[in-house]
Formats: C-alpha cells, sequence, structure tokens
C-alpha cells in the first residue's frame, strides 16, 4: 500500500513538474514573440497587436539600440522627492527631500558589478516621462499615463524603503545640471571659454501624486 502511495505521488510530481516546465517554455517564447514585434519594422502583426505587445514590454522589458550606437548624457540630474501626509486632525505634514539619486549613486560607487536597477530604473524612467509628458506635465496618452504612475511607485517604494514613515501623495524634484564640455587648453582664456561650464542649473517640480497610503 505504501509503494502505491509513492508510486502515485511520484506520478503527480512528475506531471506537476512537467506543467512547470511547458509553462515556463511557453511563457518564454510569448515573451521574445511580443519583445521581437516591439523591435521590428512597422509590420501588419506588429500594427494589429500593438496594444498587446506594448502592455507586455513597457515599462520594464523595453528595448532599444543605445548598447550599438550610445548616446552619451549631456547632463547630471539630481531626482529628490518628498511626501505629504494628513493626519487625524486635518493638520498636513510635509517631509524634507528625500535623495533618490544620491542612493542610486552610493549603490553604484566601488561596486565592481553593480545591480542593473541601481544604474538604470529611475534614470529610465525619468527619460520616459520626459518623452511621454510636456512642459505641464499633463499625461495625453495611457502610455504617458502608465509612465506617470511607474515614476511614482520608484519614489514611494525607495522612500518607504529607506526612510519609512506615513505618506499619502508624493512629489518630485529634478535638477538639471549641464555637463561642460572638455577644456581646450589651446583655447584656456579665450573668448566664450567659461561659456559651457557658467550655464545654470535647472529645476524642476512636479505635481503632488497620489500613491497608495504607505507607513507602518
Amino acid at each position: 500500500m505504501k509503494d502505491l502511495k509513492d508510486l502515485k505521488a511520484l506520478k503527480v510530481l512528475k506531471a506537476g513538474t512537467g506543467a512547470a516546465v511547458v509553462l515556463c517554455l511557453a511563457t518564454a517564447l510569448v515573451h521574445v514573440l511580443l519583445v521581437f514585434l516591439h523591435v521590428a519594422p512597422p509590420n501588419p502583426l506588429s500594427q494589429q497587436y500593438s496594444r498587446q505587445v506594448n502592455a507586455w514590454v513597457l515599462p520594464l522589458f523595453e528595448q532599444n539600440w543605445r548598447l550599438f550606437a550610445p548616446d552619451p548624457e549631456s547632463v547630471n540630474r539630481q531626482i529628490s522627492a518628498r511626501t505629504m501626509h494628513t493626519a487625524p486632525d486635518g493638520s498636513v505634514e510635509v517631509s524634507d527631500w528625500f535623495d533618490l539619486t544620491g542612493v542610486d549613486n552610493s549603490a553604484v560607487r566601488h561596486q565592481v558589478f553593480p545591480s542593473h536597477t541601481a544604474q538604470n530604473m529611475l534614470r529610465r524612467a525619468w527619460s520616459s516621462y520626459l518623452e511621454t509628458h510636456g512642459g505641464d506635465d499633463q499625461p495625453r496618452s495611457q502610455r504617458a499615463l502608465m509612465i506617470q504612475r511607474y515614476l511614482t511607485n520608484i519614489a514611494a517604494d525607495r522612500i518607504s524603503g529607506h526612510r519609512g514613515g506615513t505618506f499619502e501623495s508624493v512629489q518630485l524634484r529634478v535638477i538639471t545640471v549641464p555637463i561642460a564640455a572638455p577644456a581646450d587648453p589651446a583655447a584656456a582664456g579665450g573668448p566664450g571659454s567659461d561659456t559651457a561650464a557658467s550655464k545654470p542649473a535647472d529645476t524642476r517640480y512636479l505635481p503632488w501624486w497620489k500613491v497608495d497610503s504607505h507607513g507602518n
């Protein structure tokens, strides 16, 4: 009787393992197909299923060609966030600014194999926000709204994980500092030599955005 039970359990285990393998292979094939349609030139198939492709690929699996055609950063950006909490008595508490970029920099500095998250998540989220929003910070498409929520969730999760506290809204501040071109020793002291270095920083305040309630 015991041997029969063991045999049945083994069959169930094999069946479950086989089903899991098939599911993983099917998921991998679907992922490869959807990513291929995303990066391929426009065609009837990718246009017909563009909604499904974008829903799967963006923003976590977005692909681009910068590995082969690098686009070096021309500016340094410091992205900070602060939170707002409304107390039971109606008073509003606004926190100090929390340096999100500083957290990433500290996670990358002196690391032989820094994580992709620390290097690119926040930076790419902000780049996508710039591409999908105008100067008035109004989302005009579902993709723009998705990127806005994605950026908000990154800020809220990092503040909650590093600083804690209770809050219901988040605001971001982005300070952009142009990177001066390398100085030309032959032109040092010449007219316009300090122009690039003296470009002012640009500070952009985003609206307050509601988030899922965070806090203990």
